[in-house]
């Protein structure tokens, strides 16, 4: 059985043009490629209004929900379980499974697993696309519903878990960083008396350097001073003794997951010794500082390359108050950015950022709450890693017959 004889496509459509605001920020979700995962698509990042869809003409079509997109040209193959009714521009195809005919879940990894054939099938000189006579004549490995069904209940438990380990880690995030705002932003940590310092008229001072009013008895310095800060760096290329030894190595593009659970690239104590990259113990805080600038927790010891800049913990200040910190932070520092090609900001920013360094009690009952909050949100995210792992390994051996379901 080939996809045709069991799913129905339509490909994208609604491109309006960028120049016309009243086309954009409407209630309508727009899907493209880049808002597709490989998992559920809850919610799209960019909308359009009725006009703006309307805009299509005949072509502008509602793709509904419970049904499959997948890249055309891009980034091709990527994949989405569509989880609410939206449309789609002309880098995706809509793909509607006859639920009585296939499962949407096997087709869905049925397509995971055919990834390359996908890209295979993908066509042209100059880009390359994707086209529904092409994507149409994949075969489907198991013709028989109920061992498409086996198949995908295996494979689904475990991405059932590891999107509801997404959604904890989400909230737990949130939590601690509601936490750090109302305690170190809004100063309504509770007092002596278990009330709300500020709101409840504790003393509070003027600090120059803020511009604003902190509590009486606080600090502010630069995290230079306060933290030791380091800047990464990359071994030579050319040097076989530098790479593929057993530590992690992490570009700026991976220090953007958060929690940071495993690099790409490991490189040998040679590397360390012989070259500009600096070693950063779990725990430490992360910041990529080119182009895009975003913070991220370290859950393993690692090293990490001239895009990331690193603050390891101290007896004082912990990544409980640093990672929010910094995520504050973002705002200001992308002011400071500088390079027309590649925006980035260098490790002397970093070491002059000013920082509230708060009354060491307070630290410690904020840190008997928060910290808790990161532990877990570093298990479930470990957790989801080897749920990942199992996936994949299953993935094929499923497929291919290897393995199969009693």
């Amino acid at each position: 059985m080939l996809l045709r004889d069991c799913c129905k496509f339509q490909e994208g459509y609604v491109n309006p043009p960028q120049s016309n605001a009243a086309f954009f920020d409407g209630d309508i979700k727009w899907l493209r490629s880049l808002d597709l995962n490989d998992g559920f698509v809850y919610e799209t990042s960019r909308t359009l209004t009725k006009k703006g869809f309307e805009s299509a003409g005949k072509s502008a079509y509602m793709f509904p929900a419970n049904s499959l997109a997948i890249s055309k040209s891009g980034s091709i193959g990527k994949l989405g379980i569509l989880q609410d009714e939206m449309c789609g521009n002309r880098a995706v195809i809509n793909i509607q499974v006859d639920e009585n005919v296939a499962n949407l879940r096997y087709v869905f990894y049925l397509l995971k697993y055919k990834y390359l054939e996908v890209v295979g099938k993908a066509v042209g000189s100059i880009q390359k696309n994707l086209y529904v006579s092409e994507l149409e004549t994949l075969e489907l490995n198991h013709a028989d519903l109920s061992d498409q069904k086996k198949i995908a209940s295996v494979l689904s438990a475990l991405d059932d878990k590891i999107a509801l380990n997404k959604k904890i880690n989400q909230k737990l995030e949130a939590m601690a960083k509601r936490l750090y705002d109302y305690w170190f932003v809004q100063y309504d940590f509770p007092d002596k008396n278990g009330h709300p310092y500020k709101t409840t008229g504790g003393p509070m001072t003027y600090n120059e350097t803020l511009k604003r009013e902190i509590p009486v008895g606080w600090e502010v310095d630069v995290v230079g001073n306060v933290c030791e800060t380091v800047l990464g760096g990359t071994p030579s290329t050319e040097n076989e003794n530098f790479w593929n030894g057993n530590i992690p190595w992490l570009n700026s593009g991976e220090v953007a997951e958060f929690p940071i659970l495993n690099a790409e690239k490991r490189i040998t104590e040679d590397a360390v010794k012989n070259s500009a990259t600096a070693y950063l113990p779990a725990g430490s805080v992360t910041l990529s500082i080119t182009r895009h600038l975003r913070p991220s927790i370290m859950a393993i010891d690692a090293c990490i390359n001239q895009s990331v800049a690193g603050i390891k913990e101290n007896g004082i200040l912990k990544n409980g108050y640093l990672y929010p910190y910094l995520v504050n932070e973002i705002p200001r520092l992308n002011t400071l950015r500088g390079g027309a090609q590649q925006p980035h900001i260098n490790k002397d920013t970093v070491d002059k950022s000013p920082i509230v360094i708060p009354a060491q009690n307070v630290l410690h009952q904020y840190y008997e709450k928060v910290n808790p909050l990161y532990r877990e949100i570093i298990e479930k995210a470990k957790e989801s890693q080897k749920l990942t792992t199992l996936r994949d390994k299953l993935l094929p051996l499923l497929m291919n017959g290897q393995v199969t379901i009693s």
